[in-house]
């Protein structure tokens, strides 16, 4: 199967978990289905610079951010740090977190969902 760029959803969500204004969700793939019931996102996001996603906890389900590229500003479970591209970040259920582009250029991540 081949998804083309045409054939899945761009999603633009304005504030985020009350983040700062907007996120570019493109869905790889963006149904239980399509994970074979173990997940609910994995997709491509863009923050543009000083935009965020808001805190927000995780429950029953896990997240990971892949940092393709940019640089940005990871609250894990309350403490701070910047990640940047490579970085790899993991929130277990029951844990929150956020990140907001505090560089010069867009940040992009590869998001993933799965369920506990």
């Amino acid at each position: 199967m081949i998804k083309r760029r045409t054939e899945r959803p761009l999603e633009k969500a304005e504030h985020r978990f009350d983040g700062e204004g907007y996120v570019t969700i493109d869905g790889l793939l963006n149904s239980s289905e399509e994970m074979h019931g173990k997940g609910r996102l994995f997709a491509h996001i863009t923050l543009l610079p000083g935009h965020s996603i808001g805190y927000h906890v995780h429950t029953g389900e896990s997240e990971t951010y892949y940092i393709y590229s940019g640089k940005g500003e990871f609250n894990d479970n309350g403490t701070s740090t910047s990640v940047s591209s490579g970085d790899v970040t993991f929130t277990p259920p029951g844990h929150g977190h956020s990140i907001k582009n505090i560089g010069d250029e867009p940040l992009e991540i590869i998001a993933l969902i799965l369920f506990q």
